[in-house]
């Protein structure tokens, strides 16, 4: 896994900064050079599909615990969606 991609998880949706959906985090990322942004992109493509990458995984590097790999693969959608593909709103973790 790309560490850019691992550091904008860790930073950006840890458990201080995950539940703010306040709308910057879009703003954020885009204000990053065009390697960045795509390390970003590729890293979720790579974990959506990875059936290694669950709960577990996501726990280490953000502190959010998912109750499953669903529940999971359904927020890093969401996620995607809302960077990359234009909707409206930044998905929400499950609560803490």
């Amino acid at each position: 896994m790309d560490k850019r991609f691992e550091g904008f998880l860790s930073t950006y949706l840890d458990s201080e900064q995950g539940y703010d959906t306040s709308g910057y985090l879009r703003r954020t990322l885009m204000s990053f050079n065009e390697s960045y942004v795509e390390a970003v992109r590729e890293g979720l493509k790579h974990v959506l599909q990875d059936e290694s990458f669950g709960p577990p995984e996501y726990e280490r590097l953000t502190n959010i615990e998912f109750p499953d790999v669903e529940s999971l693969r359904a927020y890093l959608q969401a996620l995607y969606a809302y960077l990359f593909e234009g909707a409206e709103q930044q998905p929400t973790p499950p609560e803490e």
